[in-house]
């Protein structure tokens, strides 16, 4: 069944590891739309209202089997225009920064959300375009992202550091012991600077969201209608996250909740947060498969074209194959792998994905001892044979790896929120069109997230 437009924007963030805090939308189909009205000026920029409305009909196009979780349409569209406006800052702070992304890295982009569809770049430019939009667009699109993406790791680059003794502590907390939850939130953000009249209004909206939740709501449609957050319009999925992974106030207040459980509204310092518990699950140990494989690398270089590479692989491969010869003296008289050729191409014990994607791919279709015909990749050609597979406990090397990512996760997700929102708060917006002001916002407003 042929996925809407919608549907491929929100694999982009999975294929190119991009943060929440930037979704996808798309930009007005540049050449096809009349340039009419602007409905807002952000700092040197402007935003269309054909990119507002082809932004808006993505989002419907997203729900179109299930509308009713839709807030009304002036609401839909102020949070959609505040995507955009958050876009077009990041893009314009990044600018300034001297942040750029080239031609290659929007088409490696292009090329990862097809692969993550099973298709390939033509028939993903067909899939858009039959859905009534630009491919020059969604390629605009993806370069934005990425940009927010660059400006985002310069951001947290040289703010964050994960410390051996952090990491220990959380390996030794009850929280980390206590596994993994998927949680929904619902954020009703204050300003910075904000004042008792925000924090009244902030509250006001917290219980309407909650009565309205305690009323039948369905959760993820009360997101939608209330929440403030960038991940609002996907209903405030938090997706799993370890319990030492979230905020300690979102730990505490889930602890002795149910899966289905809601909180009331819990004050942070952005805002209020209502939480949903989907689901919780404890920890185990990890088990991974581990190959055992060896390997003889031919690199092109000035003396060897790419073709005579792959010839002299398909020699080694006949010689290995047909003629039996031993294949540790050829790996060591011939590969250029410099890790493994003094060892006759042994590359040790090693988890499927440690070499690669396409080493790993290879080394699944195989049979133990099976030696591979040459495969190509971006260093040169590859001869593989498997010799053996095993179950190995990893749960110690894991489990550090995955308390240093959380740590640093944590740590830049309230950095760059931060950065977010004192650079929203000193942007000058103009929202032009008054029905798309929020009430008693004046035209103008520099207002936060």
């Amino acid at each position: 069944m042929k996925q809407p437009f919608a549907m491929f924007l929100l694999a982009i963030a999975t294929a190119t590891a991009l943060p929440t805090h930037a979704q996808l939308l798309p930009q007005a189909a540049t050449g096809k739309q009349p340039l009419d009205r602007i409905v807002a000026v952000v700092d040197e920029g402007v935003i269309l209202q054909s990119e507002l409305n082809e932004a808006v009909r993505s989002v419907q196009q997203q729900y179109a089997s299930n509308p009713g979780q839709l807030p009304p349409m002036d609401v839909l569209q102020r949070q959609v225009l505040d995507r955009l406006i958050l876009m077009k800052l990041q893009v314009q702070r990044a600018d300034d920064q001297g942040i750029r992304v080239s031609d290659a890295d929007v088409d490696q982009a292009v090329n990862a959300v097809a692969q993550q569809n099973r298709m390939t770049a033509d028939q993903l430019r067909a899939a858009v375009e039959h859905d009534g939009s630009s491919f020059a667009a969604f390629r605009h699109q993806l370069s934005d992202q990425l940009v927010a993406q660059r400006l985002h790791d310069s951001v947290v680059r040289d703010q964050v550091t994960v410390t051996d003794s952090e990491i220990n502590n959380m390996l030794t907390s009850p929280s980390y012991k206590a596994g993994e939850i998927h949680l929904a939130h619902i954020q009703v953000s204050l300003p910075a600077g904000a004042g008792a009249a925000d924090i009244k209004a902030a509250q006001e909206k917290s219980e309407q969201a909650i009565n309205a939740i305690k009323g039948g709501m369905d959760f993820h449609a009360a997101a939608i209608r209330y929440s403030d957050a960038q991940d609002a319009l996907e209903g405030g999925d938090l997706g799993w996250r370890r319990v030492d992974e979230v905020p300690p106030a979102f730990a505490d207040a889930v602890a002795n909740m149910k899966a289905g459980d809601v909180t009331a509204a819990l004050r942070g310092p952005t805002g209020f947060h209502i939480l949903k518990l989907i689901e919780q699950r404890a920890p185990s140990r990890q088990m991974v498969d581990e190959f055992h494989a060896r390997q003889i690398l031919i690199k092109p270089s000035e003396l060897l074209t790419p073709e005579q590479a792959h010839q002299k692989a398909m020699d080694l491969y006949n010689q290995i194959v047909n003629k039996h010869e031993d294949f540790a003296k050829l790996a060591k008289e011939n590969s250029k792998d410099d890790t493994t050729a003094n060892n006759g191409g042994d590359m040790g014990w090693f988890a499927q994905q440690d070499w690669g994607t396409i080493i790993a791919q290879h080394l699944g279709e195989m049979k133990d001892n099976q030696v591979s015909q040459p495969f190509q990749s971006e260093i040169g050609w590859h001869i593989l044979q498997r010799l053996g597979t095993r179950q190995a406990d990893r749960t110690d090397e894991i489990s550090r790896n995955q308390a240093r990512q959380a740590i640093g996760n944590r740590k830049a997700e309230q950095v760059y929120e931060d950065y977010l929102r004192e650079m929203r708060s000193n942007a000058y917006v103009n929202i032009l069109v008054p029905e798309l002001r929020e009430s008693g916002e004046p035209q103008g407003a520099a207002k936060s997230p």
